[in-house]
C-alpha cells in the first residue's frame, strides 16, 4: 500500500507536531470516534471550547483527525486496541511519514518502541483493509465490482477532495474568474467535464475573495454541477428542487434557467434552507422560492401535482460517494440504516413523479455507491410506473458537450473521474 514519504510532506508550521497539538489531536479523534455526530460538528465544538488554539493548531487536529479516518481500517489491523493517541501517532508515522527521529521528543519511551513495532508493512491484507471500507460495505459492492476496481476505488477515496468551484453565469463566465483567481495567487484550471467548473489547487480560504462575495463562484464538486445539465432546465419551465438542502444545485439551476421562469426549492428542514439565504442574496437570482415542507406528502407538494416541467430528486442516501471529504460517514452508517433510506428514498421519489406533467422530465440522484440506493430504486420505480420511461443519461449530457460516454444511468467514481460518487437517472413522463 503506497504512503506518503517525508519529502513529499511540506514542512508548514501548520503541519509540524509538537506535545500540544498531539494531545489536542487525541482529545478530538476520541469524542469524533464515538460516531455519535458527524467528524466535521464534533470538532467545530471541541475548537469553540478550545478557543485558545491558532489557526495552525486547529490546521493539524483537523487533519490528523480526518486523517486517521481515511485509514482506520488499516490502523485497527496493524494496532488492534490502539487509543486515540496511538492512532494519531500511527498517521504521523505511516501516512504523514514523519520519522522516529522526529517523533522521539513527543513519545514516552514506550510508545516509541510500540510505533516501530507497528511499521512492518502488513501481508495478505483483507480488501476491507486495503480499500479502508468496512467489511459490510466491500460486501456490497462486490455484487456489482471485481475486488480490484473496489480496491482502487477505496484507494481513491481514502485521498482529500480538490476544491471545485461552480462559475456563477449570472455574474460572469469561467475564463473571467479563472483569470482573476490565478491573478490573485490562486492555482485554479478548468474542471474536466462541468463547463462551468473550476478545481483550485491545494486548500485556500476561498470565502474572502472578491468573487465569492458577489456571488460569482460557489463552491459545489464537479459531480455535483452535472446533475443540473442532466436536469437541463429552460428558462420558461416550472422547476422543483424536492430536496434542495443548502441550496448548491438549486443555485445552479436558477442560473442555468437565467433567473426566468420558477423554481421551488423544496427540504423539511428550514435550518438548511436559512443556510440557503445569504447564498440566494448573492447569487443574483429572483426566481428562487425556497420552502419548507412537513413530509414528501405536504399540501405544498400536492397542489403542484402534474404542473411542474422538471423535478429534481437529490435523494437523502447513505453519503458513501462523499467518503474523501467525510470518512467518518462508513462507521456512522450501517445495513439497517441503509434500509430505512431505501424506504424513505422509494416514498420520496414517488411523491416527486406525482409533480412531473406529461412530457416532464424527473431526475433522481444520490451521492451513494451503493446499488440499493440507486439502480434498484429506479428499476422498482419504473417497474410501478410505466408512464415513466428512462432517458438515456450520456445522451442528455452530451447535448451539452459534456463526454461521459453513453449510458442510460449516470455513474461518477472518485477513482475514474475524480469526483465525489454520484448515481443520476433521467425520466420522462409519457404524454403531451
Amino acid at each position: 500500500m503506497k504512503t506518503a514519504t517525508p519529502a513529499a510532506i511540506p514542512e508548514s508550521p501548520a503541519r509540524m507536531p509538537n506535545a500540544l497539538r498531539l494531545a489536542d489531536a487525541a482529545t478530538a479523534l476520541s469524542r469524533v470516534l464515538t460516531f455519535t455526530y458527524p467528524a466535521d460538528a464534533v470538532l467545530s465544538r471541541y475548537f469553540r471550547e478550545r478557543h485558545a488554539l491558532g489557526p495552525q493548531d486547529r490546521a493539524f487536529v483537523a487533519e490528523a483527525v480526518f486523517g486517521v479516518l481515511r485509514r482506520k481500517e488499516l490502523f485497527d489491523h496493524v494496532a488492534p486496541q490502539a487509543t486515540p493517541r496511538q492512532l494519531v501517532l500511527l498517521w504521523l508515522a505511516r501516512i504523514a511519514g514523519f520519522s522516529s527521529r522526529e517523533l522521539t521528543p513527543l513519545c514516552k519511551a514506550d510508545e516509541i518502541q510500540w510505533l516501530n513495532a507497528t511499521r512492518a508493512q502488513p501481508t495478505d491484507m483483507p480488501l476491507s483493509v486495503e480499500a479502508d471500507l468496512p467489511q459490510w460495505i466491500v460486501e456490497r459492492l462486490q455484487t456489482q465490482h471485481d475486488d480490484d476496481f473496489i480496491r482502487r476505488l477505496g484507494r481513491a477515496l481514502q485521498d482529500p477532495a480538490p476544491l471545485d468551484l461552480r462559475v456563477n453565469t449570472l455574474r460572469g463566465d469561467r475564463d473571467q474568474a479563472l483569470t482573476q483567481l490565478n491573478a490573485s495567487g490562486f492555482e485554479a484550471g478548468p474542471t474536466p467535464y462541468s463547463p462551468i467548473g473550476i478545481r483550485v489547487k491545494g486548500k485556500p480560504s476561498i470565502n474572502r475573495h472578491p468573487l465569492f462575495t458577489c456571488g460569482a463562484i460557489e463552491v459545489q464538486d464537479e459531480g455535483s454541477q452535472l446533475l443540473g445539465y442532466l436536469l437541463a432546465p429552460r428558462r420558461t419551465d416550472l422547476v422543483v428542487d424536492f430536496c434542495a438542502g443548502a441550496g448548491s444545485k438549486t443555485l445552479m439551476l436558477g442560473a442555468l434557467m437565467h433567473s426566468q421562469g420558477r423554481l421551488y426549492a423544496f427540504d423539511v428542514s428550514q435550518k438548511r434552507l436559512d443556510k440557503l439565504k445569504p447564498r440566494l442574496k448573492r447569487s443574483g437570482l429572483s426566481n428562487l422560492h425556497p420552502l419548507v415542507i412537513a413530509h414528501e406528502n405536504d399540501t405544498k407538494v400536492k397542489r403542484l401535482a402534474g404542473k411542474i416541467d422538471r423535478v429534481l430528486v437529490d435523494a437523502p442516501c447513505s453519503g458513501l460517494g462523499t467518503l474523501r471529504r467525510n470518512p467518518d460517514l462508513k462507521y456512522r452508517q450501517s445495513p439497517q440504516a441503509v434500509t430505512e433510506l431505501t424506504a424513505k428514498q422509494t416514498a420520496i421519489l414517488k411523491s416527486a413523479a406525482r409533480l412531473v406533467k406529461p412530457g416532464g422530465r424527473l431526475v433522481y440522484a444520490t451521492c451513494s455507491l451503493l446499488a440499493e440506493e440507486n439502480e434498484d430504486i429506479i428499476g422498482a420505480f419504473l417497474d410501478a410506473h410505466p408512464g415513466f420511461r428512462a432517458l438515456d443519461c450520456g445522451e442528455l449530457l452530451s447535448r451539452h458537450e459534456i463526454n461521459l460516454g453513453s449510458a442510460e444511468q449516470f455513474q461518477l467514481w472518485t477513482h475514474l473521474h475524480n469526483t465525489d460518487g454520484f448515481f443520476a437517472a433521467a425520466m420522462e413522463r409519457s404524454g403531451v
